[in-house]
């Protein structure tokens, strides 16, 4: 097994990172790209790093199971003016998103990390302006597109398939020149996967591990957090939420990605003084 990554886009992983999410779509503000909808975005960010978020998040649109694609000049449109903001402030941004066009507007904006669901396949540009700008990046596990994916979760043992899968697509983006040193892994929790393979994974994050590359994992609230909780309302995860966090980091996760960041980041510090 290769040792565990010590640093990743200039932040130390001597500890868990926390990434707080900021999702700038019409389902979590609904004024679109309007002035309110900005100044909510900000206030939601300042909050996530006072609380103690090491990176944030910034998407425009949604890639859940069956969402409807968004034209990357509106994801523009509603993600580049919280990034120069906060980005200027000093906060290390990651912009979410699968547009190459979005990538590099968004790492001129100030963006220092691009995190792309679809590990850069569904632009076929997207690895080079990664590989101009040797921007870091998180490639993430999915089969297919948000409108197909449901369709494409047959396993057979899913830790090592997905793994395989994975280093297929880091094999693809050090071809078109991103460093190594530039990669995270992400093992997509919830994107072509049902329940019960959410877990099968989390349990076996080992051959992810293997791989050498930070290993990022995005579970809070999502649908498997609610059936195994019994919580039919996503806000109401939070419970459930660090549990998965906590356990994801005894499989060997070093960066989270969650909506609730003051919490996760106390959970983790306790977490963290117990097991010293």
């Amino acid at each position: 097994m290769a040792e565990p990554a010590s640093h990743w886009a200039g932040l130390s992983l001597s500890r868990p990172l926390v990434m707080g999410v900021l999702n700038l779509t019409p389902d979590s503000f609904s004024d679109g790209g309007s002035l309110a909808q900005r100044e909510a975005a900000l206030d939601a960010a300042r909050r996530m790093l006072t609380a103690g978020a090491d990176i944030l998040d910034i998407g425009g649109e949604s890639t859940r199971p069956g969402a409807e694609p968004v034209p990357p000049e509106e994801e523009q449109e509603r993600i580049l003016h919280v990034i120069r903001v906060l980005a200027a402030d000093g906060a290390v941004i990651s912009v979410d998103t699968r547009h190459a066009s979005t990538m590099a507007a968004a790492l001129d904006a100030g963006a220092r990390i691009v995190n792309d669901v679809t590990a850069l396949a569904h632009d076929p540009r997207s690895a080079g302006v990664i590989a101009e700008r040797q921007a870091p990046v998180v490639l993430m596990h999915m089969r297919g597109t948000p409108q197909t994916m449901s369709s494409l979760n047959q396993y057979a043992e899913i830790g090592s398939e997905v793994a395989a899968e994975m280093a297929a697509q880091v094999a693809t983006a050090t071809e078109a020149g991103i460093a190594r040193a530039s990669i995270a892994i992400d093992p997509g929790i919830g994107f072509a996967k049902i329940g019960s393979q959410n877990v099968a994974l989390l349990r076996d994050l080992g051959p992810l591990r293997a791989l050498g590359f930070p290993l990022l994992v995005g579970l809070s609230r999502k649908g498997f957090i609610g059936t195994l909780s019994g919580e039919p309302v996503a806000a109401r995860r939070l419970g459930g939420s660090i549990a998965g966090a906590l356990f994801a980091l005894s499989r060997g996760a070093q960066i989270l990605r969650v909506h609730d960041v003051a919490e996760t980041v106390q959970a983790v510090r306790v977490w963290q003084a117990l097991a010293r």
